[in-house]
């Protein structure tokens, strides 16, 4: 499949606004009209309006994407707990937009490990910010309350060791 520059709308591009050396990876329209963006730096959703940005969050933030190609639907889920983002796109075969959110994300970790603790699993990785930057992050799996001071001292211990793998202080 051949990929041309990103099919978002010129007045789109022109406002969306982009920090010095970002540049935009892909975008994808989505069934409600709004425009789906990754750039080097964000997955931005972008409404109708040209300019309107109606999320932008870092690569950083995502915990993983689940693509639906049968749905062309991407569903996002986030390190917060926010709640997932769904993204019906429009034309999946004429985008590499999935493609570009699954390079961005997996350029973004780092390291990471899943471990067992009372009450399910915690991912504990290493991330990469746009800048470049490295920090730490634990993630909950359901059921986890990281507050268990038998949690904590898992997580304390896989953070330490993945924060020293990856040259970060522990």
């Amino acid at each position: 499949m051949w990929f041309r520059r990103s099919p978002l709308p010129d007045d789109h591009r022109r406002a969306l606004p982009l920090a010095r050396g970002e540049r935009i990876l892909a975008a994808a329209e989505l069934h409600d009209e709004r425009w789906a963006v990754a750039t080097t730096a964000d997955l931005v959703v972008v409404g109708p309006g040209a300019g309107d940005v109606v999320a932008r969050r870092p690569w950083c933030d995502v915990d993983r994407g689940v693509f639906d190609p049968e749905r062309s639907e991407l569903s996002i889920e986030w390190v917060d707990s926010a709640p997932d983002t769904v993204l019906r796109l429009v034309d999946a075969e004429r985008t590499s937009f999935p493609q570009a959110l699954r390079e961005r994300v997996q350029w973004s970790v780092v390291l990471a490990e899943t471990v067992a603790v009372p009450g399910g699993d915690v991912k504990v990785a290493v991330r990469r910010t746009a800048d470049g930057q490295f920090f730490s992050q634990a993630v909950a799996g359901p059921g986890v309350d990281l507050d268990d001071p038998r949690v904590a001292r898992v997580v304390d211990a896989t953070e330490s060791r993945v924060r020293g793998a990856s040259g970060l202080p522990v």
